[in-house]
């Protein structure tokens, strides 16, 4: 198989619709082995309008080339409660991605 699946997690702040839910957010992301690239992203936010959205965020990307520019994306277009889990938790994907990948 070419591809792998990574997934990272981070704690969710109090007040949002997906705290009923889960207490923390997950993010997935099925990677391409040799090139890092996103080809397709989900996580557990509460709607699917926001987690369709969030994963057309950050397909195409390449884990190769850090996490500068999708957390950068997710600082200027997502802007609910849950912006910082969203990126801690890509912090805790790639950090297991560079794992597999050193």
């Amino acid at each position: 198989m070419k591809t792998l699946i990574v997934a990272g997690h981070a704690r969710l702040p109090g007040g949002m619709a997906a705290k009923s839910l889960y207490e923390t957010i997950t993010i997935t992301a099925e990677v391409d082995r040799k090139y890092g690239v996103i080809i397709e992203a989900s996580c557990t936010l509460a709607t699917e309008h926001a987690r369709t959205y969030f994963s057309s965020l950050l397909k195409g990307y390449s884990l190769q080339d850090g996490l500068e520019e999708p957390l950068e994306e997710i600082r200027t277009r997502y802007l609910g409660k849950a912006g910082n889990a969203l990126e801690s938790a890509l912090k805790d994907l790639y950090k297991q991605y560079q794992q597999v990948n050193s």
